[in-house]
């Protein structure tokens, strides 16, 4: 199985949809909330090629996007190949 990342904030209800989606199938994630730690929200964005919303998830630490697209690759069958690895 791939590593999975996930930056956050505590409130973000995109986030926490995110990490319900991964938690649903049983994918163990690393956090990092950059509401707690706002030093860490430079290093999402340079990750995320300038992206600074949250959640900005990385699959194998490749950057996949935010809620709504890994939901999209969930709907189009492709998440849980990517997760394999």
């Amino acid at each position: 199985m791939q590593s999975v990342e996930i930056y956050t904030t505590r409130t973000c209800p995109y986030c926490i949809a995110a990490k319900r989606l991964l938690q649903s199938k049983g994918v163990p994630f690393e956090e990092t909330d950059v509401g707690a730690e706002p030093a860490k929200r430079s290093e999402m964005m340079q990750r995320a090629h300038g992206r600074y919303t949250v959640p900005q998830i990385f699959i194998g630490g490749q950057h996949v996007g935010g809620c709504d697209e890994i939901h999209a690759l969930d709907h189009q069958g492709r998440l849980d190949a990517l997760l394999a690895g």
